[in-house]
């Protein structure tokens, strides 16, 4: 999709009713599947926010920007992401979480972004969060400068998702699960799974249905 075609179906962006919970669940492991509303909110999760961040390259196609994470003991590591993280307690909304934790760890000014709107948040069974996601642009390309917690920048065309056959499913294993078939993206070679590919779900509804 050209960048300025996604300009132009900004405000369309912002009226359109999210995918929520069905767009969600067609990407869903099935751990997540089997938690009620009730039963994620008797858990009383942690807080977190993360930033699906659009920006034209230099062929004037839109991407949008997905983080491998490095290594490190806990259950996401060097997963797939956005950038984002968990909600501190200076940040006075979520969004002001999203908007911190992008520049944290890939360098973007937060007074350069635009958000467009909200997400339905997605609960991560395995670390106990829940994640508010926001739709966000930048107009020009960007200079990303990553820190120690992003391994790899991956910055994917949004045709890409839109293109139903990188919608496959793949048998996975992480550290809290083995040889598991998980509905999930394949973009640029890379398997998006879990929160992450729940998100985009939610992200390619809207946008399909404009």
């Amino acid at each position: 999709m050209k960048f300025q075609d996604f300009i132009s179906n900004i405000c369309p962006i912002q009226n359109a009713a999210l995918g929520g919970l069905p767009a969600h669940l067609k990407m869903a492991p099935n751990e997540r599947r089997q938690l009620s509303e009730g039963k994620i909110k008797a858990r009383n999760p942690k807080q977190a926010a993360v930033l699906s961040l659009f920006y034209p390259d230099n062929q004037e196609q839109t991407r949008f920007l997905l983080t491998l994470r490095a290594s490190y003991k806990g259950v996401h590591s060097a997963q797939i992401s956005f950038p984002g993280g968990k909600k501190d307690k200076n940040d006075t909304n979520s969004e002001h979480t999203a908007l911190r934790e992008t520049y944290e760890e890939v360098g973007i000014e937060k007074n350069k972004v635009e958000i467009i709107k909200q997400l339905t948040p997605v609960y991560i069974p395995p670390s106990n969060f829940l994640v508010v996601p926001f739709m966000g642009f930048l107009k020009e390309v960007p200079v990303f400068t990553k820190n120690n917690e992003v391994e790899t920048l991956i910055e994917v065309k949004l045709s890409e998702l839109l293109d139903e056959k990188n919608a496959i499913v793949k048998n996975i294993s992480a550290s809290y699960m083995d040889n598991i078939d998980i509905p999930c993206f394949k973009l640029n070679n890379y398997i998006i799974w879990g929160a992450t590919a729940m998100i985009l779900s939610d992200i390619k509804y809207i946008i399909k249905t404009l």
